[in-house]
């Protein structure tokens, strides 16, 4: 990807979370957050970073926590953010709570 692409994060929700991340068969990083969570705020930019850095091998997205309780519920989500990590519709990594660059790098590397 070029260095000035921006990828784009997926907007998921209860209707389209099967499509966009179940039935991926790479991995994709999963966002769960909400707008009254300050700590979820300060991931957003790094959910970003990641849909660049990690375009060839890495989809993200965001599931907004109360809107979608289908979704959240199904997958156990106590704390926010949660980022959960799939590949083949599986959950193969989580995190619950902020995290800085170096700890996502870390994450993310781990399990790509």
């Amino acid at each position: 990807m070029a260095p000035n692409a921006v990828a784009a994060v997926l907007e998921l929700n209860d209707a389209n979370f099967a499509a966009e991340v179940l039935a991926l068969p790479s991995a994709v990083l999963v966002d769960v957050w909400a707008s009254w969570c300050g700590p979820c705020r300060l991931m957003a930019p790094l959910m970003q970073w990641a849909a660049s850095i990690y375009a060839d091998r890495l989809t993200v997205g965001k599931l907004e926590a109360d809107s979608n309780p289908g979704s959240r519920d199904a997958y156990k989500v106590q704390g926010l953010p949660t980022l959960i990590l799939f590949r083949d519709g599986v959950e193969i990594g989580r995190h619950e709570g902020a995290m800085a660059k170096p700890q996502l790098q870390a994450f993310l590397d781990a399990h790509l």
